[in-house]
């Protein structure tokens, strides 16, 4: 069991989740072309999984530190682990990664995007070795990895055959494109609220991050701002492209819009660990519910 929690299996489940709901829950479920056979798309999968699992390990191993202050009974290094054997699991699921990226990129003919996978597992290890103490720049680079497990479905499911079956796929393609948006943004919401609980252990590792250059309780109203900014967003997406569509509609009112609302009242207050701790695991379930709506969207467009 610590191994599985080393490498955040919670996390991964949710990204294993979202990638079968594009391509099987999406894509497949409304009879679109797909360029991606189910065994390839396995192999997207696994190494998505694999390189996600490395850019956990190597996280921890540069925050050992910081863990043994923020979090003392969920740290996992040194203890069951040793750095050495945490860096060797790093190494292992960053090869296989790459290299399942590299096995696929060639069997299905996009050798130039062999890089996509480098540039991932590149990422990750720059930062959280590096860009994490930069003010909003390590928020910025680690939505955008978080985003990528969407994005990169597109560039090998759908931008293959988007020539040849563009009237088809055109429309699913910016519906995925705003998922993408959105699953960024969200993520950064809570990389905000993240680093307000890792507060202390930041502090203490001589991590420059928002909360501490600006203090925990003001970073944790801008969260509730930008929160408030995230539902009109949202709101104005649901007025421009889904008023026609009503079961979605109520589904993103009552399952993201609702818990967002929430999400501002408690954040605009909150001043304690627990607060904090709270909100960043109430949008990791707001993350969820978005995502799944993409199965609610499916099912209005099918039945």
């Amino acid at each position: 069991m610590a191994f599985l929690n080393l490498i955040r299996y919670k996390n991964l489940i949710l990204i294993l989740l979202t990638q079968v709901l594009i391509h099987f829950g999406f894509l497949k479920a409304l009879g679109l072309p797909v360029a991606l056979s189910s065994f390839d798309f396995g192999i997207l999968a696994l190494a998505s999984l694999c390189i996600a699992a490395a850019g956990y390990i190597i996280n921890d191993i540069n925050d050992v530190q910081s863990d043994q202050i923020n979090k003392p009974l969920q740290t996992y290094l040194p203890e069951p682990f040793s750095e050495k054997q945490a860096f060797n699991y790093y190494l292992l699921f960053n090869i296989l990664g790459v290299g399942l990226g590299f096995f696929l990129s060639y069997k299905t003919g996009l050798g130039n995007f062999t890089s996509l996978f480098v540039l991932i597992s590149a990422l990750l290890y720059i930062y959280s070795s590096f860009l994490k103490g930069i003010i909003l720049v390590g928020n910025l680079v680690v939505s955008l990895v978080v985003a990528s497990s969407i994005f990169i479905v597109l560039v090998f499911d759908v931008t293959p055959i988007l020539n040849q079956f563009q009237e088809q796929l055109v429309t699913p393609l910016a519906v995925l494109r705003d998922y993408t948006i959105f699953a960024f943004m969200l993520n950064f919401l809570r990389e905000l609220v993240k680093d307000i609980e890792d507060a202390n252990g930041d502090y203490a590792a001589g991590i420059q991050t928002l909360p501490i250059v600006l203090g925990l309780e003001r970073t944790a109203k801008l969260s509730a701002y930008l929160g408030v900014l995230y539902i009109f967003s949202i709101l104005g997406y649901i007025y421009v492209y889904l008023q026609t569509n009503v079961w979605t509609s109520i589904y993103l009112v009552a399952a993201v819009v609702v818990p967002l609302v929430f999400f501002c009242m408690k954040a605009r207050y909150a001043e304690k660990q627990k607060h904090y701790a709270f909100l960043s695991k109430l949008l990791k379930l707001i993350m969820l519910f978005g995502m799944l709506s993409l199965g609610v969207l499916t099912l209005t467009l099918k039945y």
